[in-house]
């Protein structure tokens, strides 16, 4: 049984084991895309590159035995530059994006292609959850958002954009409209305690999802009722004052409490600071002509020009246990936006009570690859269909169900369906991959094959594994899946130019799970 070293440890494994079995199995990762333990691989994906400490020489771990007194590092500069430039390389024909540029553009960041997948199939529950992971007043936000989303929506090459802040509108009046609003499991109580002064936009997202996470939150708010900013739509005509407070109760039904009325002084505030585990400062306008600007500036926190120096990505202030968001720290046009600021620091202030370093809401690597080609637009219009924007005969009542599902049935899904387990996602995101180190002007033309029940293919995704061909071969698909081409023409495909259909009868599934990227995915949401 041959004895060698991997990161200076001494293993023992059976001859025959490749290098990146013994690391696992020795509890050492080593990274990798196209590795299944116990197979013969096609090709190699190079994210497995390791280092022999004796030669200096680099390696793929799934290709190389392992041989007596070896003394392999699996870890350091020169290996993660070389697993980086083999990312660079992947992504410099990877055709796809992560997340959809409706998603990318919302200032809250929501899923909008999740969705609109889940209201054309009629699932308004899961629809409403999906919204709420990052939205917090859906009804409120679906009537007055101005809509950055539907700019930037592919749909537009088409016709019109899909009309996405009614869709989300529905979700949360549907909610509303039920026998029992939905209220979302709260984690256990943590026993720690925020202040949140400032009950606007920023201030009850934050509470939400502060809640959410097992924290007690108090809102303190100098007006005569919570709300904020959003009490001027109430009054344009644009928002009914009774949807506003149904969406407020519902985060005061999470545990959240709200003192309206409650001015915070300078000498309170240095006794909040003292009472509670962290503060949130979400007062609004703090610009000098403001009458809150001369309440925070004694509060012994650092001012700009335009309002508290917060820190931009983790809203920390100068007093470690305070932070500060929305238009307290710079006037923001859209109440949309402090919304979504006040999730993020939501985020940073649990990072802060579990004693982790405040760093705010990360964000993945995201893929991106631009503008739609003219021979592109049909290949996304494979998963939408035909006509118009539907506009509703009444603005004020909105959709109709029928009509919901039929608008959401227009979104050409740009995004990517294995957006939270995609290896290729989340290695580049690790290693720090620049997707356009090799980058060609003259790219690819991305295709989808819509051929299955229930799995789509986007050759263009496809790193060429052949993990695919694997399984399709072990369980004996009569056609199943094959390398097809020579050279670097060479794709993965059904044989004899068979549709998916009949490539995959009886393992489609098993297919979809193991397939690295987004190449191979469900096509629905059940």
């Amino acid at each position: 049984m041959p004895k060698l070293k991997i990161n200076n440890v001494e293993v023992n494994v059976p001859a025959g084991t490749t290098v990146i079995d013994a690391a696992r199995k020795n509890g050492m990762d080593i990274p990798s895309m196209c590795y299944r333990e116990g197979k013969n691989h096609f090709t190699s994906c190079m994210i497995c590159m390791v280092k022999d400490s004796k030669t200096g020489k680099l390696f793929p771990s799934c290709s190389l035995q392992v041989e007596e007194n070896m003394d392999i590092i699996t870890s350091d500069p020169e290996v993660f530059e070389s697993r980086q430039m083999a990312l660079d390389l992947l992504l410099s024909e990877h055709v796809g994006d992560c997340e959809a540029p409706c998603q990318l553009t919302c200032p809250a960041h929501m899923d909008i292609p999740l969705m609109n997948r889940l209201l054309a199939e009629g699932k308004f529950q899961e629809a409403l959850r999906v919204v709420k992971q990052d939205i917090a007043l859906p009804a409120v936000f679906g009537r007055i958002c101005p809509a950055p989303c539907e700019g930037a929506c592919r749909r537009k090459s088409v016709d019109k954009a899909v009309s996405i802040c009614l869709l989300k509108r529905y979700a949360g009046d549907h909610d509303l409209d039920g026998l029992s609003p939905w209220l979302p499991e709260r984690a256990e109580d943590t026993g720690k305690k925020i202040a949140i002064i400032g009950a606007g936009p920023a201030g009850l997202a934050a509470a939400y999802y502060l809640q959410l996470r097992g924290h007690q939150c108090d809102v303190y708010d100098r007006r005569n009722r919570p709300g904020g900013s959003l009490w001027q739509e109430v009054d344009s005509g644009l928002l009914p004052a009774e949807v506003l407070i149904n969406e407020i109760s519902l985060i005061e039904k999470l545990g959240a409490w709200i003192y309206p009325e409650t001015e915070v002084d300078d000498e309170q505030f240095r006794k909040i600071v003292k009472k509670f585990d962290a503060v949130l400062v979400a007062t609004g306008s703090s610009d000098p002509e403001n009458s809150d600007h001369d309440k925070t500036e004694g509060w012994g926190l650092e001012m700009t020009g335009h309002g508290i120096q917060s820190e931009k990505k983790s809203y920390v202030t100068k007093i470690p246990k305070v932070f500060a968001v929305g238009s307290a720290v710079r006037p923001a046009k859209l109440a949309i936006r402090t919304l979504g600021q006040g999730k993020e620091a939501a985020f940073s202030i649990d990072q802060f009570l579990s004693g982790k370093p405040v760093t705010g809401e990360p964000f993945m690597f995201n893929s991106r690859f631009g503008k739609l080609l003219q021979e592109e637009i049909i290949e996304y219009m494979k998963e939408s269909v035909e006509g118009d924007r539907i506009e509703p005969a009444d603005l004020a009542e909105g959709f109709s169900r029928e009509q919901v599902m039929a608008e959401a049935a227009r979104c050409m899904h740009c995004d990517c369906r294995a957006i939270s387990d995609c290896k290729l996602r989340s290695l580049s995101d690790e290693y720090k991959a620049n997707q356009k180190h090799f980058w060609s002007e003259d790219r690819k033309v991305t295709k989808k094959q819509i051929q299955h029940d229930f799995v789509i293919y986007e050759p263009n995704k496809c790193i060429r594994c052949g993990i695919c061909v694997h399984i399709t071969e072990e369980h004996k698909e009569t056609f199943g899946m094959s390398f097809i081409g020579r050279g670097f023409d060479v794709v993965i495909g059904v044989p004899f130019g068979e549709a998916l259909d009949k490539g995959l009868t009886k393992v489609a599934d098993q297919v979809v799970e193991s397939c690295p990227t987004g190449a191979l995915s469900k096509r629905h949401n059940s």
